[in-house]
């Protein structure tokens, strides 16, 4: 697991920073069309899977014979769905408004997507398997790919086709690459359409695609909207913030994966996903309280490479930011119940949340984008993680044997309000003349000391993580 986020650190902020350069000298609006039409593609793309990467990964995990019997029927039915992806997309596009060169750019940026889509297909055989290092590096290779690829172009003139085309190529060498390791590892395997396996696969796996539908709009019609509702303009501010929000939250779809396989490997033992389920919260929470905390006392630092913004669209995207991380703050508390429901057998019910959330998502978004902009979507956004999170939490307690460990987010809870208070009194009492490094170093000591004084993590917790000659406590 360790080895998982220590990939994910290296090239995820690294992309981070090179996309802050890219929306830097493409402008704020000809970016939030891209990021509007990425988003777009994101929602489309449930259409791609199916549910059939999740129901796969469930199935291996529990069951290893399950590749060999229907993988060879499973490869060729993922490949035409994403035709059909594809061309649902370009026609929902064109019922949305955009048109020429606009329907072009969906075009390209949605196949990069499905393209992408299929490699994490790919990749579940391996994660069932629990080949999770190998599966580490690979979940990286687009990115370091399309980071070399842009970094290449940023001196020699980085305009919108060249990007998209970039996009376009990192997508389909890995995904060449990943079907290629794959039937290298577990042989080759050879098609053979059997309707049967089809039919017990797309009705097993239903429920996994209306999930991952519900969570694609959910997550993604802020964007589309604003962009329709508001302005381009509007909908980069919003790309600008979201942005790091999808690089913090990186390392929690990094982990939950993981711990989504290990909940589907103990199905009927409570006992064991209780221990699973108190372990993850800890290893999904702590890293983002610190995060959470840090934007909200020093959000600005993260647009410093906006050199051709105004200092109020700096600071709207900064209030943006701030609000968004608020929206962190409740997935680094909840989203673990959602993996816990999720494999085992309770997507339906969590379909169901997630629909109530986008319907109220949408009502807020039609009367509030046209005026508030992205500030309105930052706040909608907010909002609907709070009622998911609530739901996840009654669903826990009512449907499942695992349990709440409400003295457990208790303390967490205590542990970021006592850091933010020891950071507002820091700020005010030095009137922010400290160095934003220095500020940083300091509370990075006094988390380890409330993490400690709440007994989140006890010494010999870290006593047996260190080397014998080592151990200090």
């Amino acid at each position: 697991m360790s080895f998982v986020v220590l990939l994910n650190l290296l090239v995820k902020p690294g992309w981070v920073v090179v996309e802050n350069l890219v929306q830097d000298r493409l402008g704020h609006a000809t970016f939030g069309l891209i990021t509007a039409l990425s988003a777009l593609t994101l929602v489309v793309t449930a259409l791609s899977d199916l549910g059939l990467t999740p129901y796969s990964v469930q199935r291996v995990a529990a069951e290893p014979s399950f590749m060999a019997e229907a993988f060879p029927t499973l490869l060729p039915l993922r490949g035409a769905l994403n035709a059909v992806a594809l061309a649902a997309m370009v026609m929902v596009g064109w019922v949305l408004g955009y048109r020429g060169i606009e329907l072009l750019l969906l075009a390209i940026v949605g196949t990069a997507l499905l393209l992408a889509q299929y490699g994490q297909f790919l990749r579940g055989a391996l994660q069932a398997h629990q080949k999770f290092n190998t599966d580490a590096v690979l979940s990286v290779v687009e990115k370091f790919l399309l980071l070399g690829a842009v970094l290449v172009m940023i001196p020699v003139g980085l305009t919108l086709p060249r990007y998209v085309g970039a996009r376009l190529g990192a997508a389909v060498f890995t995904t060449t690459l990943f079907y290629g390791l794959m039937t290298r590892l577990f042989g080759h395997v050879k098609y053979r359409w059997e309707a049967r396996v089809a039919r017990i696969a797309l009705r097993a796996s239903l429920p996994f695609a209306l999930m991952t539908l519900l969570y694609g709009v959910n997550e993604r019609i802020d964007m589309v909207m604003l962009e329709r509702l508001a302005s381009p303009t509007e909908a980069g501010y919003y790309a600008s913030a979201y942005r790091w929000v999808d690089a913090v939250m990186m390392y929690a779809w990094t982990v939950l994966p993981l711990f989504f396989a290990k909940f589907a490997s103990a199905p009927h033992d409570a006992a064991a996903q209780r221990q699973l389920l108190w372990f993850g919260q800890r290893i999904v929470t702590l890293p983002m309280l610190f995060i959470v905390a840090f934007v909200l006392f020093r959000g600005e630092l993260l647009f410093w490479q906006f050199s051709h913004s105004a200092p109020a669209e700096v600071a709207r995207m900064t209030l943006c930011l701030k609000i968004l991380f608020l929206n962190v703050l409740v997935h680094a508390f909840f989203a673990i119940y959602s993996t816990l429901l999720t494999s085992t057998t309770h997507e339906r019910a969590v379909s169901w949340l997630v629909a109530l959330s986008i319907a109220l998502n949408i009502g807020l978004n039609m009367f509030l984008l046209p005026r508030y902009g992205a500030v309105a979507a930052s706040l909608n956004t907010l909002l609907c993680a709070v009622t998911v999170s609530i739901g996840y939490l009654v669903l826990v307690v009512r449907r499942t044997s695992v349990g709440v460990p409400f003295r457990l987010l208790a303390r967490l809870l205590l542990a970021f309000v006592l850091l933010c208070g020891v950071w507002y009194l820091l700020q005010s009492s030095l009137n922010k003349m400290l160095d934003w490094w220095i500020e940083i170093g300091i509370m990075s000591v006094v988390f380890a000391l409330i993490v400690l004084g709440t007994g989140l993590v006890q010494k010999k917790e870290i006593a047996q993580l260190l080397p014998k000659q080592n151990r200090i406590f």
